[in-house]
């Protein structure tokens, strides 16, 4: 199952993100479940996180939105997991 996480981060929150991001990073790499991510972007300061997850279901979904690190770390404002459908790539 295809699961988008789409996170908004809190506002002023840039130097949190920076601090947690080798471990988010690291957390992408041991966890084997993320196929696509980047962060959002807005005037190319990084706001947040598209994250694209293959999971087995959407509590899998939530049970590695709530331990990765920026989560963790208060970064986010919002977090939506939102099935998704591949239809090109």
């Amino acid at each position: 199952m295809l699961i988008a996480l789409i996170a908004r981060d809190k506002p002023g929150a840039l130097q949190t993100r920076l601090d947690n991001r080798a471990a988010h990073l690291a957390y992408i790499e041991e966890t084997g479940v993320v196929s696509q991510a980047g962060p959002l972007l807005e005037d190319e300061a990084m706001i947040g996180s598209l994250i694209i997850l293959e999971v087995e279901d959407m509590a899998a979904a939530q049970d590695w939105a709530r331990n990765d690190p920026y989560a963790l770390a208060g970064l986010f404002a919002s977090v939506e997991l939102i099935p998704w459908k591949r239809v090109i790539g």
